[in-house]
């Protein structure tokens, strides 16, 4: 039971989302009309000892910077627990991201991406891509987008042969927003990643968000991860699936 009520407890204060495999950016961008920067951190810390010791670390930024065409998305995030004498979560990610806007439809980005975890067996994965962005439809509430970039993926597993992947794949997602008031969101975000090489080598990612805001800053948030890996590392489950709550402070 304690080891559970830490696991929740990483969850509530995770504002994003790292699902071991794909990062939502979706859910990380802030729709703004205004340029300049804007951003989101947040820190955890804690050590309990009772009938077991457990250790828990959650830290994570996001910065984005807007003009009327660029726009410039970092994220970092590193989140550790531990408990009788085992990880049950060990990960970090740093992204960097930018959009360029060419017209009121179309959107190039590049980005490039480093990841560590090694509870899923991923010594480190290396990442970048680049391709175009569509907006698709764009309403007061709604919003539609699409992208196909292509990206490099390098990986080496965390197992005695430390194996290498060297691959590109697709990177594909439609997304949409849906905004009734100024107070609540729901973003719904689907991945299609594909080896080109090898089709049956791909990973489906689903990511829902549901947002209310709490105040000017502070929002309070519900997500649902599913993800299905069809080639996942030797001894990891192909689907794994997450649903949490938490709270975000934006400025």
């Amino acid at each position: 039971m304690v080891r559970i009520f830490f696991i929740s407890l990483i969850l509530f204060f995770c504002n994003i989302t790292v699902h071991g495999q794909i990062i939502n950016v979706e859910n990380a961008r802030m729709q703004s009309d205004t340029t300049g920067w804007m951003g989101s951190v947040g820190a955890l810390l804690s050590l309990t000892k009772n009938t077991e010791e457990i250790f828990l670390v959650q830290l994570n930024a996001h910065l984005q910077y807007k003009t009327q065409k660029d726009l410039f998305l970092i994220l970092g995030n590193y989140g550790f627990l531990s408990g009788s004498s085992q990880n049950l979560i060990n990960n970090s990610f740093f992204h960097l991201r930018y959009n360029r806007k060419l017209n009121k439809i179309l959107r190039l980005e590049f980005f490039t991406q480093i990841l560590q975890n090694p509870v899923t067996k991923i010594d480190y994965r290396i990442l970048t891509g680049a391709g175009p962005r569509f907006k698709l439809a764009e309403k007061k509430t709604f919003r539609l987008y699409a992208a196909s970039l292509v990206m490099h993926e390098y990986e080496r597993e965390l197992n005695e042969e430390k194996t290498i992947h060297n691959d590109i794949r697709s990177s594909s997602y439609i997304s949409f927003s849906y905004q009734p008031n100024e107070n609540t969101e729901m973003i719904n975000t689907v991945f299609y990643q594909p080896l080109f090489s090898y089709l049956n080598d791909y990973r489906i990612l689903d990511q829902f968000k549901f947002s209310v805001k709490a105040g000017k800053k502070l929002a309070l948030n519900f997500n649902v991860n599913y993800l299905y890996d069809n080639k996942p590392v030797i001894g990891v489950p192909r689907i794994n699936y997450t649903v949490s709550t938490g709270i975000e402070y934006d400025f």
